[in-house]
């Protein structure tokens, strides 16, 4: 626990602390200082894409699905499974934290974070596309960072079958996603026990009976996300619409709280400066996981017609993940009064906040899309970890029901128990992944920004 514990405060640890005036300090980690750089340095690289092709993004997101490879999936569902896992516990009970610790003001940088994020979201997806394989067991395409990893570092002539940086990559996502299905788990059973005053042991026995059904056979992923995504974040989207018009006349006052304390003199002042940027951009990193690796795992197993069109879509995940579904949980939080919620934290926070707009069907609701949007992460988090299993171990049935066997466990142990450890453990996970990817995604990203100029060669 002692090297869990090192390793999770040397990735999200301050390890640079920057003074500011009044007494403040920014302190910043070294994830930070890899993607916020790295996001600004893509976002040039790209031509500002995420605001110069926002039109672009939408178009190809409203487009027709056509497969031609038997077994694949288009590039809208690659879009829906990354969706699935970007839009969970982040987005509800990370944007409560980010508030409890850094205030209104840091929604605004968790905004930011995803605005510079997408052009990397951008990169990785397209590089999955470009190294994408066929998949011999599922049907269709895979791919992602171990894949293009590997062609970085391994000769096409060569006889070897593994990159060391590979396997890493894919040894940290499968730690990675063992340790969010503890935090699901855990979740889940909490809000249930707070909406419902249902026992643990029962709502986690569900959970798992029901995702065993889905995760074991061959292809029901896809088809469960394709309804449970769009609905649930529809759902969640519609009742923050309602909630906002219902306090439509307190919403400039948020607006100017959140702009004030991002920049605020008080802040600075107080010495709360930091505290407001970097919970944001942790937070917002978190959550569309731009960077990290994991969508691209999604991304290559699209059949699309140009690989940046599924960059395209992938940034665009990023903006529905941060810039509306973190929002509406910003917006829930900040219409209420602050005296209602002092001192509370987590899922009570968020019930609480709830529980002032819409009664006692606000908790309920909050349960219940808590539920979807855990339950769709577990999902898809199983349908990234295919191609690392297979990179790992080959092309085998045992290797993959093995680890969806394991998952399943981590997801029931975690309904029982909060181990935090095992927390820290999906936090290792996804902070070394976004290392080993970054790795790669520097020296090829010129094949992705090629591919970009490519597509818009083609549009003009």
């Amino acid at each position: 626990m002692r090297i869990i514990t090192a390793v999770y405060h040397l990735l999200w640890g301050d390890i640079i602390t920057l003074p500011l005036p009044g007494g403040s300090s920014l302190g910043l980690s070294l994830l930070v200082l890899i993607l916020i750089p790295s996001g600004i340095y893509f976002t040039v690289r790209t031509h500002f894409l995420p605001f110069r092709l926002f039109p672009e993004m939408l178009k190809v997101a409203t487009e027709k699905k056509v497969n031609s490879q038997k077994g694949s999936i288009s590039g809208v569902q690659a879009l829906i499974i990354s969706t699935a896992t970007r839009v969970g516990m982040g987005n509800l009970v990370g944007v409560v934290a980010a508030i409890s610790a850094g205030g209104a003001g840091a929604v605004f940088w968790m905004w930011v974070t995803a605005l510079i994020g997408s052009s990397t979201a951008f990169i990785e997806a397209t590089l999955a596309q470009l190294y994408k394989e066929k998949d011999p067991l599922y049907g269709g395409y895979r791919g992602g960072p171990a894949y293009y990893i590997h062609h970085l570092f391994i000769k096409k002539e060569s006889r070897r079958k593994h990159s060391v940086i590979a396997v890493l990559f894919a040894l940290s996502g499968l730690l990675c996603w063992c340790g969010i299905s503890q935090v699901i788990g855990n979740s889940v059973s909490s809000a249930f026990q707070n909406a419902f005053q249902i026992p643990p042991i029962y709502t986690t026995a569900v959970l798992v009976a029901i995702a065993a059904v889905i995760v074991l056979r061959k292809h029901a992923t896809v088809k469960v996300l394709d309804v449970v995504v769009p609905v649930m974040a529809s759902l969640y989207f519609i009742l923050t619409i309602f909630i906002i018009l219902k306090n439509i006349t307190s919403l400039p006052s948020v607006f100017q709280q959140i702009f004030a304390e991002a920049f605020g003199i008080r802040q600075v002042v107080a010495g709360g400066f930091g505290a407001v940027l970097m919970n944001g951009a942790k937070r917002g990193l978190f959550s569309n996981e731009a960077g990290s690796g994991s969508a691209p795992c999604a991304a290559a197993a699209a059949d699309i017609s140009h690989p940046a069109k599924e960059g395209l879509l992938q940034a665009f995940g990023v903006f529905i993940d941060t810039i509306v579904i973190c929002s509406c949980s910003a917006m829930i939080m900040l219409l209420t009064p602050a005296e209602m919620t002092q001192g509370l934290e987590g899922m009570d926070l968020l019930q609480t906040a709830m529980n002032y707009h819409m009664g006692k069907f606000g908790v309920v609701f909050i349960a219940v899309v808590l539920w979807l949007f855990s339950f769709s992460t577990f999902i898809g988090i199983l349908f990234y970890a295919r191609p690392n299993v297979a990179y790992l171990f080959g092309d085998n049935w045992l290797s993959q029901t093995l680890y969806k066997i394991l998952a399943l466990v981590m997801l029931f142990v975690g309904g029982l128990a909060a181990y935090t450890f095992v927390w820290d453990l999906g936090d290792i996970g996804v902070g070394l992944m976004t290392i080993f990817n970054m790795i790669a995604l520097f020296p090829l990203s010129s094949k992705a920004l090629k591919s970009l100029t490519d597509y818009e060669r083609t549009l003009k």
